[in-house]
């Protein structure tokens, strides 16, 4: 059996996968988030290391084992947050910084305006957002407090790994998403690591993603850590897409399309990005991206911002009780516009109120948010690759809402296929394992991948314009809105 550890950005997962790639035990825990100032998020890096304990170990009480019966632990993981630690004592010198994180905003603009993102596209495929890692290490230099003399910088995946093993280390995937990292020499990159005074030395040993870091007893016996991918790169393999063109959509906290780009590294195209999809053996594969930063993160903010709602399920209800959204649109760019669009400055944005609105067209506008980022995320990679989408895989939670499930089709204009295992993330991260102990080859991984669920779609052209080209006018009021606002960058 293979333990999955799935550190997300709210909450942490894991689960239990027996021999035939199905869960036998799961549990999971939300754990503190932090906003000490306006764009500004945290967490507790010591309280993520905690619930993963407490999760990985009642997962295998649900499974009814204990650690002697795994052959290896797969580690996926909130790819752009920071922690950084103590080399000596390995105790957290500051709150990670969190992917959603907006505090390095002027300091991209500044590096973007002396002419150094040009470089920074060639060596990683992103953009100078501070949405990736870089910045963030540089801010944690610069403004908190972080000798980087006597600190170890890394990503979630980075802090679970020397907690378990003790060795300070990566994988190619959560390397790419830091603006340090050239993806084409797989190696830290001495010009960029400069660039932003981040000492290489400080850095984790980037490695494949099915590769043994170590061992740990952490779960009660010896267990080998054999896999280790960032969470959209794991989905992708968990759903089966290994071969060049295919692709998926994972709705989380934020949602991700990426697609298979085969063994050649592609050029980044404007508003996507290019990345690593994994590295197996001596293999390397890529990716194209689309990131979209708030989509189910938009489902919590009813329920504990608002308080509209007590769970995220009755969203579908209360979007089944309109016949139509009544115009009503909700731009949920509460930390800034991914892709396509990359604007850091949108904030979140509802039009067309009126005195009838209530919480189910607040809800049914968060669902339908959801859909018409992913079909602008997929009409970039559309255009980019020249090919057309097909069909959608979908993984994560939303997968469970079957109205926005059909509404995405509908949007889409292509089915949406939804798998048997909907958590495909944390079985990305099982499969990378299980390949690396040799359970499984990669093509067992992919016969294990089983359909439960097709959602065709039923809208006419002329309606799925119409909402569309209503929804790219909600979009343009939120661009640029926290520019030269206070408390935006720090």
């Amino acid at each position: 059996m293979i333990l999955a550890i799935d550190q997300g950005t709210t909450g942490s997962t894991a689960i239990v996968f027996d021999a035939d790639g199905r869960p036998a035990g799961r549990s999971y825990s939300e754990f503190t988030q932090h906003f000490p100032r306006p764009g500004w998020v945290e967490h507790d890096a010591d309280e993520i290391w905690d619930v993963t304990l407490r999760v990985g170990s009642q997962a295998l009480d649900a499974a009814g084992i204990d650690g002697r019966k795994l052959e290896g632990i797969g580690i996926t993981n909130q790819r752009e947050t920071v922690v950084a630690w103590d080399r000596e004592t390995g105790e957290p010198l500051h709150r990670a910084l969190v992917w959603q994180d907006r505090r390095t905003a002027e300091r991209c603009d500044e590096l973007r305006e002396a002419g150094h993102e040009a470089l920074v596209r060639e060596r990683t495929g992103l953009v100078l957002d501070p949405y990736f890692s870089g910045t963030k290490i540089e801010w944690l230099i610069r403004h908190g407090d972080v000798d980087p003399a006597r600190a170890a910088f890394g990503t979630i995946d980075s802090w679970l790994i020397f907690k378990l093993t003790g060795r300070h280390a990566t994988d190619y995937t959560n390397a790419s998403r830091t603006l340090l990292f050239d993806t084409a020499k797989l190696r830290w990159d001495e010009e960029l690591c400069d660039l932003l005074e981040v000492p290489t030395g400080s850095l984790p040993e980037p490695c494949p993603s099915a590769h043994v870091y170590g061992n740990t007893d952490a779960f009660g016996d010896s267990v080998p850590v054999a896999g280790v991918a960032g969470d959209q790169h794991a989905a992708l393999y968990g759903q089966a897409c290994h071969a060049r063109g295919q692709g998926k959509n994972t709705y989380g906290t934020g949602s991700f399309v990426l697609e298979h780009a085969g063994s050649e590294r592609p050029a980044a195209p404007e508003g996507l990005l290019s990345t690593v999809a994994w590295g197996v053996g001596d293999r390397v594969d890529y990716a194209l991206e689309a990131a979209i930063f708030v989509t189910g993160a938009g489902v919590q903010w009813l329920r504990d911002g608002l308080g509209i709602i007590d769970s995220a399920g009755e969203t579908e209800e209360l979007a089944r009780s309109l016949d139509s959204n009544d115009g009503v649109y909700l731009v949920p760019a509460f930390t800034g516009l991914g892709s396509p669009h990359w604007d850091p400055y949108a904030r979140g944005t509802i039009v067309g109120l009126t005195r009838g609105t209530g919480r189910a067209h607040l809800a049914r506008a968060v669902l339908e948010s959801i859909a018409y980022q992913t079909v602008d995320a997929v009409r970039a990679m559309e255009e980019a690759s020249g090919v057309a989408l097909k069909e959608l895989k979908a993984d994560g939670g939303a997968v469970h809402n079957s109205w926005l499930m059909r509404f995405q089709a509908d949007v889409l204009g292509v089915p949406v296929v939804v798998p048997e295992v909907s958590e495909t993330t944390a079985l990305g991260a099982a499969y990378l394992a299980g390949v690396a102990t040799g359970l499984w080859t990669e093509e067992g991984t992919r016969e294990m991948w089983r359909e439960a669920a097709r959602y065709e779609p039923r809208m006419s052209a002329d309606a799925r314009e119409g909402l569309l080209d209503e929804w790219r006018r909600a979009l343009e009021r939120s661009r640029g809105w926290a520019r030269n606002q206070p408390g935006e960058d720090g």
